[in-house]
């Protein structure tokens, strides 16, 4: 991977990645990470607090990773309040009268600051090593309840290369509940990418590491499920019966900001028609216990150019599970998820950008944390990405390429936090790969082994 992009340089790239390999992974490890100032991760902010009158430590455990409380909090719109509101209501043609206005007495307004410093185990060519991004991600947000079942996260993020502004995660919800004898909460969510909307740290919008380095090296090959924040919008109903089974179907379509609307011959990754996504998960709640499974995927038919001719299609099916265990001085939990692409490059193929008609990609991630209540937290992690060989998909380039053809990385990644206050998080972050874009030694046939990529990350992290 190349030094970090401008804005420009960016969808540069991204419109190159999704020509040759239908993936877009700008700075960024293996479907791990996301480049913040690009995407974004969902972030905890203090306006919630502010409007439910909790403290951060209700919903969070180690922001943003979210506790059963904040999950509820989450799923019913973001709506619980315990501060004045203005209210206005209307008679019904029954007599009875409905709310029409809850406007909360206080603008529910946060802000997030990030900066942070990072050492690569061997300086990127033609870069200087231990870069400070300061800030790494500035981001204003709107979170909280807009009026009667209604709340919503708004993100807005300077990049911190270009110094503009612009849309980042947005889950907009409605939200209530049946008068049955078994619960059930169903709702409506609008949101911007795949997965933000989803109520464990599993999927690609909330998984660990939440955050990282936006300048140190990481794979190029992650499936399209991972790669469309800031490029779609969906609109989607979701329930969750007697506490126990959620399910959820979502239909996004190209909605991509600072390109040609509509689409034109001009456009790049743009989905032809909609592209359905589906959520399927079990919950149960112990004593001490916390254990969700869950499965989830999405169907996506692209133009990797223009708006006519073939298209690329990618499948993802990807399974998961959330384990949490209480005990007296903290809590243990445990996240896993395996995701499976099919990819069926019909234009790329055509095109000549990809050797094989068909291919496989297929990530795994795992990690362990262990969160003390004085405010410390350690996480170990590993990750893999497997895939089918194709010499013109995955092919040499210094620090990005790969001289075998192949996706293939893994590694680990183990990270300390503390919390001297509950929102201010200080990281120290390792991540040391065993292999990189399909080899140990020389991945990219310019003599880089995948360890001189290893990096270490420290970071300083407000929210205000």
């Amino acid at each position: 991977m190349e030094r970090k992009l401008s804005c420009e340089e960016k969808k540069t790239k991204k419109v190159s990645f999704l020509r040759k390999n239908g993936l877009s992974l700008v700075g960024g490890f293996v479907f791990f990470l996301f480049l913040l100032a690009s995407s974004g991760t969902v972030q905890a902010v203090p306006s919630f607090a502010r409007q439910t009158g909790l403290s951060c430590s209700a919903c969070h455990t180690v922001f943003p990773e979210l506790t059963s409380f904040g999950r509820n909090f989450k799923l019913n719109g973001y709506t619980l309040t315990g501060i004045k509101t203005i209210n206005q209501k209307r008679e019904t043609k029954d007599g009875s009268k409905s709310a029409i206005l809850n406007l909360l007495s206080i603008s529910p307004i946060s802000a997030m600051f990030q900066t942070g410093i990072t050492h690569v185990s061997k300086t990127i060519p033609g870069t200087q090593n231990n870069n400070v991004e300061f800030p790494q991600q500035l981001s204003l947000f709107y979170g909280g309840q807009i009026t009667p079942h209604i709340g919503a996260f708004i993100q807005i993020t300077m990049d911190d290369e270009s110094g503009t502004f612009g849309m980042d995660n947005t889950d907009i919800r409605y939200s209530n509940h049946s008068k049955g004898k078994v619960p059930f909460t169903y709702g409506l969510t609008l949101n911007n990418n795949p997965t933000v909307q989803d109520l464990w740290n599993t999927t690609p919008a909330w998984g660990f590491p939440y955050t990282a380095s936006g300048v140190a090296p990481g794979p190029g090959a992650a499936p399209m499920i991972e790669n469309l924040g800031g490029m779609v919008a969906g609109l989607g109903g979701y329930g969750l019966l007697n506490n126990l089974i959620y399910f959820e179907f979502t239909g996004y379509g190209t909605a991509q900001l600072g390109a040609a609307l509509p689409p034109d011959a001009s456009a790049a990754g743009v989905i032809k028609g909609i592209a359905p996504y589906w959520r399927l998960a079990l919950q149960h709640q112990w004593t001490k216990s916390y254990l969700e499974v869950g499965t989830y995927g999405m169907s996506t038919s692209m133009f990797p150019v223009g708006v006519s001719g073939l298209t690329d299609k990618y499948a993802d099916i990807a399974f998961d599970l959330q384990y949490e265990y209480m005990f007296s001085q903290g809590q243990f939990t445990f996240h896993t998820t395996y995701i499976a692409e099919k990819q069926t490059l019909n234009a790329s193929h055509d095109a000549g950008d990809s050797q094989n008609l068909s291919n496989k990609l297929n990530t795994f991630k795992c990690d362990g944390s262990v969160f003390l209540k004085a405010g410390v937290n350690f996480t170990l992690g590993y990750f893999s990405t497997t895939g089918t060989s194709d010499n013109v998909l995955y092919a040499p380039a210094d620090m990005e390429g790969s001289r075998t053809g192949t996706p293939n990385s893994s590694g680990i990644l183990a990270q300390f936090d503390y919390l001297p206050w509950a929102n201010t998080k200080i990281s120290l972050q390792y991540v040391a790969y065993s292999k990189f874009n399909g080899a140990k030694t020389d991945y990219d046939g310019s003599g880089r082994n995948a360890s001189d990529n290893n990096s270490i990350y420290l970071q300083f992290w407000f929210l205000f």
